[in-house]
């Protein structure tokens, strides 16, 4: 119940920054906006910006464990509270600050949405596109890539998730296994879930079958 509670408040205290943040972003006072948004880490978190952008996103991660578990909704919150600030950052043209504050809060959506958090306390389906769209010009870090190939799975997005895979393999990641152990997933689904998922069973048999020639291509160029 306090749990509750707690996630409750910080949502409503959200929902009340991003309002004024939005304001002062239109008037451009850039240094204002940053303030709201680094006055509620504080509130909630007893963090600020400047140790928050110092850290890897594995770290902050481990700042979210309790027990043997991670506490999703508040990760989540974070996010919400970098993306902002990364927004604003970008819409003062700033995009050197911009990019890597909302790269992380990818990584911390996708993470959070991976390990339990409830995707209706934020938004979160519609906050991960959103993140998405803000960073599409960039390449993703490949420890991220590999969260949103998860994610896109598990939210049944699989030709999005076959992106992902392929991304990984351009980027010289080594991914053969993990993308034929995708491949037989889904081809154990059911072929309406398949065609919903923008990945029609056919589709998904000769991906296989290309991606296990470009697998064995891949070997044989490494031991010649």
């Amino acid at each position: 119940m306090f749990r509750r509670d707690y996630i409750v408040r910080m949502i409503e205290d959200m929902t009340g920054m991003i309002a004024k943040v939005f304001a002062l972003k239109q008037e451009r006072k850039t240094t204002e906006a940053l303030w709201e948004v680094d006055e509620l880490m504080n509130k909630h978190f007893r963090l600020n910006s400047r140790l928050m952008n110092s850290l890897s996103v594995e770290d902050i991660i481990e700042m979210f464990r309790l027990g043997g578990g991670v506490e999703s909704d508040k990760l989540q919150g974070m996010a919400r509270l970098m993306y902002e600030e990364g927004g604003i950052y970008l819409a003062g043209e700033n995009v050197e600050e911009a990019v890597p504050r909302l790269m992380k809060s990818l990584h911390l959506y996708l993470y959070a949405a991976l390990h339990g958090a409830d995707r209706d306390l934020l938004n979160l389906p519609e906050e991960i596109d959103e993140c998405l769209n803000a960073v599409e010009a960039y390449r993703l870090p490949a420890k991220s890539e590999r969260l949103l190939m998860a994610y896109m799975e598990a939210v049944g997005r699989y030709g999005k998730a076959e992106d992902s895979l392929y991304r990984l393999r351009e980027h010289g990641e080594d991914i053969g296994k993990e993308g034929e152990e995708l491949y037989n997933r889904l081809l154990a689904k059911d072929q309406d879930e398949l065609l919903r998922g923008n990945l029609p069973l056919e589709e998904v048999a000769e991906g296989r079958e290309q991606w296990l020639r470009l697998n064995h291509a891949d070997k044989e160029t490494e031991t010649s």
